[in-house]
Parts: C-alpha cells; structure tokens; sequence
C-alpha cells in the first residue's frame, strides 16, 4: 500500500498540556542525545489525541526530539499502526482479515461496514463518526471473527451484532470489548475440558475485558487523564534513576567555536563601539580600486577546500557556505548537533547536511584521504568547468 501524507492537512497541532508532559517524561527514559529513541511513543500518543497522524502532528514531534522531518515521517509511514489519513470521530474499526477469522466470517463483518461506514476502507462515513480497514492477524484466532476497535478487541462476533455494536457506538454508548458470544475468554466453546475447577464466574469479564470496562474509555481519544503521568524514574531533584549523576563525563576541552559563529561574532563585534571606549571619529571611507571579489574567489585565495568533493554540495551550495565562513573540511568535520541546526538554517535545505553525510565525507576529505565522489569531481566527471 502507498502511504504519504493525506492531501488535506490541519493547519496546526499541539498536545494537550497532560499528554505534552506525558511526552516529555518518555523522553526521560533516554540518554542525553538519544531522545530520537522516543520517536514511536512520541508519535503513538499524538495518534491517539487525535486518531490519525496529520503533518503538523509529525513535525511537532521531529521538534520536539531534534530529528529532520523526513527521519520521522519514515517512521510514521512505515509503520501500518499508523493511520496517515483522518478517521471516525467516534471509532476506526480494524477488522481481521487473516484465515482463521475469513474462515469465520469476517468477509461478512466488512459486508457490514461497507454498508453501514463507508463502501471502501480508509474513507470517513458520511456523519464523520467511523472509518474502517482490513488489517492482518490480530492474535485473537481462538475468538474469530474479531475486529480491534479503539484500544479493545471485540470477538466472536456475528453480523447482527457487529451491526449492533456500531448502532450503539454512534449513539454515545460505550459497549463492552471481549467475546460477544458469552465466552468468558477463549475456552473451548463446548466448554471446558479441563481446569474445570475453576470458577469463571467470579468476575463478570476476562481481565482485559474488566479492565477496560471499569476505565469505561474504550473508544475514547487520549487526552492524558486516563493514566496516572507520573515518571517514577525521575527524582524530584530531576535526575533520572540509573544514570550517575555524581559522576558525569569529564567535559572534553571546548573546541574551538566553528568559523560560522566566529564570522558572526567578529561581525557583532565590529558593529558595536566598545562602552569604555569614547566612539572614535569616522574614517572617511575609501572607494574601492576594484571590484570586489565574490565570496568563492576570495576563499580560494586564502587556500579554502574545493567544497564541491563533498557529494551534495554543488557550486550554489558552497558559495552559501563560503559566505557564511565555512572553506574548509576540517570545520565542516567538527560541527555538532548546534552548528548542523544553524546551517540546515542559513542554507534552507533542513536534513540535508545529514541526509547525505556531509560530516562523515569531510572527516575522511580533512584526513587526506578521498571518496569515491571527490575522485570523479577530481576527474572533471560531475561539474563543468566555469
């Protein structure tokens, strides 16, 4: 199946305040600089505030862990749990299509959505409160046919029903899940052959069955009230349980900032007259003899790399970066996370630098060394000479 972002989109999306905190506890469960692991939790909860994965919704998330958009869309696309269309207000029915419940019935359960939701899947019935799907095994083949509706699973159904059950969906009502047909759980229907000494009848439902119709929330979104947000891993000094806070990493010595925020400081710096200083008088200002060299000429007079040898920096590219103080791979090669947000910036090309590994070619380019893409640049084989 083809899955991108759907051709209608939200303008914005926001977590709730409860599921914003929820999100950020998640966070916590990672090491410094490896918040990216939190990318399908992250994007779990924002589906299950607003039912599907709109752009915004995505994009929020890639922020919010300082990944590129396109990293994250890759997961939210790959990932059929996923749903990148809008669907029902009310339920997204998921029904299972795989041989144990197709040979129970569930060609039949579709017939029913088909007429009562909509005549073909991922497509929002006309009063906007269901969508339904096909999907593969659900795991519940002792109880076929069975569909997954919100959080639950509704099994052992019959057409009458199923078509019940969405009758009392769309009138407000919040059905029980688990089996439909008066099986405890998934015992033989004949009844019990063994453990006969168990009592089922202790309990109206199975565990899961109980459970969610106690929180009584089985189809409801996800606002972050159902479930205590507590981070028990973090103290209430805010550090994380299990990592050694007494004894962190010894800081490396403070590399030398990168020619990109020392162009711009040394440019602030000229800006401003010194405050214990009195404004010196202006020098008149001389003409120039000639005209000024381009940014890419003067950084070649001042032996600049060919930053062309990195692959996905062309002769547009690397005048941007020489105007911005980047001429060498030995600067490019020492960027960090900071200095890879700043020029995704300036270069309006966010991901790129990332994408196609600019780093790793200009470590091995700094050392010496080649890549395959610098020797065809050596051999004239990519760009024309001007």
């Amino acid at each position: 199946m083809l899955r991108r972002l759907h051709s209608e989109q939200p303008e914005s999306f926001a977590f709730t305040e409860a599921n914003l905190a929820w999100a950020k506890g998640q966070m916590t469960k990672y090491p410094e600089g490896r918040q990216a692991s939190a990318v399908i939790p992250l994007l779990w909860r924002a589906q299950e505030q607003e039912g599907w994965l709109s752009k915004p919704a995505i994009e929020t998330v890639a922020d919010m862990l300082g990944m590129a958009y396109i990293r994250v869309l890759e997961v939210a696309s790959f990932y059929f749990m996923f749903q990148m269309q809008p669907v029902g207000s009310v339920a997204h029915i998921q029904i299972c299509g795989t041989l144990s419940c197709m040979i129970c019935g569930a060609e039949d359960l579709m017939e029913v959505c088909r007429g009562k939701i909509a005549p073909t899947p991922h497509t929002v019935s006309a009063d906007g409160k269901f969508s339904w799907e096909e999907v593969e095994c659900l795991g519940a083949c002792t109880n076929a046919p069975m569909a997954q509706i919100g959080k639950d699973y509704y099994e052992d159904m019959t057409t009458e029903g199923f078509a019940q059950l969405l009758d009392d969906l769309a009138a407000g009502k919040v059905p029980a899940p688990g089996p439909m047909n008066g099986r405890f759980a998934s015992e033989p229907l004949s009844g019990l052959t063994s453990l006969k000494e168990y009592d089922s009848g202790k309990t109206k439902y199975n565990a899961s069955a109980q459970l969610a119709t106690d929180l009584g929330d089985t189809v409801k979104r996800i606002d972050g009230t159902e479930v205590p947000l507590t981070t028990p891993w973090v103290g209430e000094d805010g550090e994380v349980a299990g990592r050694v806070a007494s004894a962190p990493t010894p800081k490396a010595p403070e590399a030398p900032k990168p020619a990109v925020k020392q162009a711009e400081e040394a440019k602030e710096a000229a800006a401003k007259p010194a405050a214990d200083k009195p404004a010196e008088a202006p020098v008149p200002e001389e003409k120039p003899k000639a005209k000024k060299a381009s940014a890419q000429k003067a950084a070649a007079a001042t032996g600049a790399d060919d930053l062309k040898q990195l692959k996905g920096v062309g002769p547009a590219l690397e005048k941007k970066l020489h105007e911005n103080g980047v001429t060498s791979f030995a600067q490019i090669a020492a960027w960090g996370p900071d200095d890879i947000t700043e020029m995704d910036d300036k270069l309006s090309f966010k991901g790129r630098i990332e994408r196609d590994g600019w780093i790793e070619q200009a470590k091995t380019l700094a050392s010496g060394d080649e890549t395959e893409f610098s020797k065809k640049v050596a051999d004239g084989g990519v760009y024309d000479e001007d």
